[in-house]
């Protein structure tokens, strides 16, 4: 390796033997206190929370950079926030219609409930539509897709029907966005 590189085996081995610089044994002292301070966060601090903890707490001045290469060489990193992501819009203009829902009915398939949430998964965003019987609090339909068409609550529904068959008088309460398929939804319920 001496030969590959130029350089003379005795520096080599000089090298080898010489105890750590005064920089690297602060590094590792660092290291270790940056690696507490992540720990007793449960993990969610980063570079800036770690440092201004140094500092603020434990009265240690250092830089914000030095903070951060000791982290990346440690392999920690902070969790960072995710992203909120909007799924119910309100159509400007429309009016909104009077609500029926009784949220406290008196029996089983009086009263459901609808809505769509999303998972966030390793392949992208999972749909999730849900029909619920404000009584019992189960969740009697559901459907679950990669889109947010019309079938997927409409589906959602179907399977609270033909699971419930409920009697002539049952209100459907969705939210009051736009997303496709929730009013297809109310019409498919007051067809069947």
């Amino acid at each position: 390796m001496c030969r590959a590189l130029g350089v003379n085996r005795t520096s080599f081995h000089d090298w080898e033997r010489r105890a750590p610089s005064d920089r690297a044994l602060s590094d590792a002292w660092l290291s270790e206190k940056i690696k507490q301070i992540h720990a007793a966060s449960d993990g969610t601090y980063g570079a800036r929370r770690v440092h201004a903890e140094l500092r603020l707490e434990h009265g240690i001045h250092v830089g914000r950079k030095r903070v951060e290469r000791l982290m990346r060489a440690a392999g920690i990193s902070g969790v960072l926030p995710r992203k909120r992501r909007r799924t119910t819009i309100r159509m400007p203009g429309l009016r909104v219609p009077p609500d029926l829902c009784d949220f406290r009915p008196n029996g089983p398939n009086l009263t459901w409930s609808a809505d769509i949430t999303y998972i966030s998964t390793w392949e992208g965003f999972l749909y999730l539509a849900h029909v619920q019987d404000l009584f019992s609090r189960l969740i009697v339909g559901w459907s679950m897709a990669d889109h947010l068409r019309s079938e997927l609550v409409v589906s959602a529904l179907e399977m609270a029907l033909y699971r419930r068959r409920p009697e002539r008088g049952l209100i459907h309460h969705s939210d009051q966005g736009c997303q496709p398929g929730l009013n297809r939804s109310s019409q498919r319920c007051l067809i069947v």
